[in-house]
């Protein structure tokens, strides 16, 4: 006899009227230390927005470099010219930021959506900025707005409006996992 199921069905549970889009690429975000007070930062601490900067545009994905705030791509984008549009000062809230970064925040993602609507020719756009841990932010000590091009047949933010969950890890790997993690 074995522990494992005879078949995936039965390491489903209780079916809900969600669909399961699998996507394990999206492990390596989830996994990748982006907990606690310092959500977001680098295995060594440092903050991935005040490092940006320092390399190379190509290397570091920058797209634009303003004089109180910069655009790049996000490293795990939820659509293909996902952007960010952060201040290069550390500030981890928008009440934080000075009149200055705050205006170029603002013209960086008016100018953000006019170029991904010309080069991509998107349909729409999600805009918005997490503040805190608590409130979703990757990285929450440093202040960033998304830029998210939508296209009228994109598949993303599936639980609004598609009653579907983007799951990383496949029920089979989840399931050996925690069976051989479990206590005897």
């Amino acid at each position: 006899m074995t522990d494992e199921p005879a078949e995936v069905d039965h390491a489903v549970g209780i079916p809900d009227a969600y669909q399961r889009l699998w996507v394990p690429h999206r492990m390596a975000y989830i996994s990748s230390n982006h907990t606690g007070p310092s959500a977001g930062s680098s295995p060594d601490g440092s903050c991935p927005f005040c490092e940006a900067p320092k390399r190379s545009d190509e290397e570091a994905l920058i797209v634009h470099r303003g004089e109180h705030a910069y655009v790049l791509l996000n490293l795990f984008p939820y659509n293909s010219g996902h952007l960010l549009v952060c201040p290069y000062r550390h500030v981890g809230l928008y009440d934080e930021a000075t009149e200055a970064e705050v205006q170029e925040v603002a013209s960086l993602t008016q100018t953000a959506m006019r170029v991904l609507r010309e080069d991509s020719r998107c349909d729409g756009f999600n805009i918005g900025m997490n503040q805190g841990a608590i409130a979703g932010a990757g990285v929450a000590a440093h202040l960033h707005q998304h830029v998210v091009p939508r296209w009228a047949a994109d598949a993303n933010f599936f639980p609004i409006i598609a009653g579907t969950k983007a799951l990383p890890v496949l029920l089979g790997d989840t399931w050996r996992s925690l069976h051989d993690a479990w206590p005897a």
